[in-house]
């Protein structure tokens, strides 16, 4: 039986920007789902913290029959990695895209302010969203990620929580292999070698002509590098086992 993969989404998004990846492992005969995490698509309203995000992955393990390949964008990959700490058990290995920087509280704290700014415009920052979605997207992909709506009043919420995270640490907890994907002009990609150096068995995987969005950007690299990712995993499995 082939490794099921949940896929977890960056901030004010939701699992409608997944579609090109469910896509292809359901060409391939893999089950698959993405989730919505608190606060966004489906859940919008719903208080999000990094505890409930963490939950949600887990539920969604399970409810694939887990364990599972664990893969995360920006938001969404610092949630993997949080809830591979927590539950080994339920993680054959983890693909945390655009999630290389710590959130530190100075770079919190000027995203917060930011987002505030934003939050008091007459439409709270929508118009804004969809320039810069539509400027950094190309037209498929950003309706995949329109397709569920925008999270805009999750952002101050999330970047509270993101001021506890621990990715560094976490990371030096996880057993199971972890691919840290990164767009090459990713402005979130400024520690990957020190976030590589605290996996215990980690590697590092740089999209040419990508930006922070890396598996809209450019969906077929990414899913090129889950796929052989997934493989490298089911590898060393039937290696283990002998089967």
């Amino acid at each position: 039986m082939s490794l099921p993969v949940v896929l977890v989404h960056g901030l004010r998004t939701s699992r409608t920007m997944w579609r090109a990846q469910l896509e292809a492992l359901e060409r391939v005969g893999r089950r698959a789902v993405a989730v919505d995490l608190p606060g966004h698509g489906t859940r919008i309203g719903e208080p999000f913290t990094l505890d409930s995000a963490v939950d949600t992955v887990a539920e969604a393990v399970d409810g694939v029959g887990g364990p599972a390949f664990v893969v995360g964008l920006s938001l969404g990959g610092y949630v993997a990695i949080r809830h591979a700490a927590r539950h080994p058990d339920q993680v054959s290995g983890v693909l945390a895209a655009a999630c290389s920087t710590r959130p530190h509280r100075v770079l919190v704290a000027g995203w917060s302010f930011g987002a505030q700014g934003i939050a008091r415009l007459p439409d709270r920052g929508a118009r804004l969203n969809q320039f810069f979605v539509d400027l950094a997207l190309p037209a498929p992909a950003a309706a995949d990620v329109g397709a569920g709506g925008f999270a805009l009043d999750a952002t101050n919420e999330v970047l509270r929580e993101m001021a506890v995270a621990t990715p560094l640490t976490d990371l030096a907890r996880i057993e199971a292999p972890v691919w840290l994907v990164n767009g090459a002009f990713d402005h979130f990609r400024g520690e990957e070698r020190r976030f590589l150096a605290a996996c215990r068995d980690g590697r590092l995987v740089v999209v040419p002509r990508a930006t922070h969005l890396v598996s809209l950007v450019q969906p077929a690299r990414f899913t090129r590098v889950l796929l052989e990712a997934l493989d490298e995993v089911e590898s060393r499995a039937a290696v283990a086992t002998g089967t």
